[in-house]
């Protein structure tokens, strides 16, 4: 996505029009609509000031992505006793239905171990609570994934 459409969806979702946007920052309208249909670009100060006023950061208003933020917004508000109602296998299952489907496959007993090896580990070394640990294992995991799949792409793998 642009510079211009990140500007006008971050607008949008604080609910601004363009000439309330003007003049708080004390430009014209049609300012405003130049940086949105990238026909100009505002500089620095402009940008930290409209980020500002949108209750983004500087880095969050350059990348504004709406999807992402409404996602972030849903997790911030969900409260734990609704996130522990969720089955997330289940949920997740139904875009990659393999979470539903490797348990009668996979021996499950023997990566449990050597996970809770590893959760240990993380939690004698760091003195991480339980939760940090799962956390940051799970971040790792992550990181692992998209290390694979970046090299698969350079790689020209699908």
């Amino acid at each position: 996505m642009e510079l211009g459409n990140h500007l006008f969806y971050a607008r949008k979702k604080q609910g601004l029009s363009q000439e309330e946007v003007a003049e708080k920052l004390g430009v014209s309208r049609q300012t405003i609509s130049k940086w949105e249909t990238g026909e100009t670009l505002l500089d620095i100060r402009q940008a930290k000031r409209l980020a500002g006023l949108y209750h983004l950061t500087l880095d969050e208003l350059i990348d504004f992505d709406l999807d992402v933020q409404e996602v972030v917004e849903v997790i911030e508000r969900t409260s734990e006793a609704v996130e522990e109602k969720i089955n997330w296998t289940k949920a997740w299952g139904k875009r990659y239905p393999i979470l539903l489907q490797y348990q009668g496959t996979v021996n499950v007993e023997r990566y449990t171990a050597k996970l809770e090896l590893m959760l240990e580990e993380l939690k004698r070394d760091y003195g991480y609570n339980e939760l940090d640990t799962f956390l940051v294992l799970k971040d790792i995991l992550a990181q692992v994934w998209y290390r694979r799949k970046k090299l698969q792409k350079e790689a020209g793998r699908p």
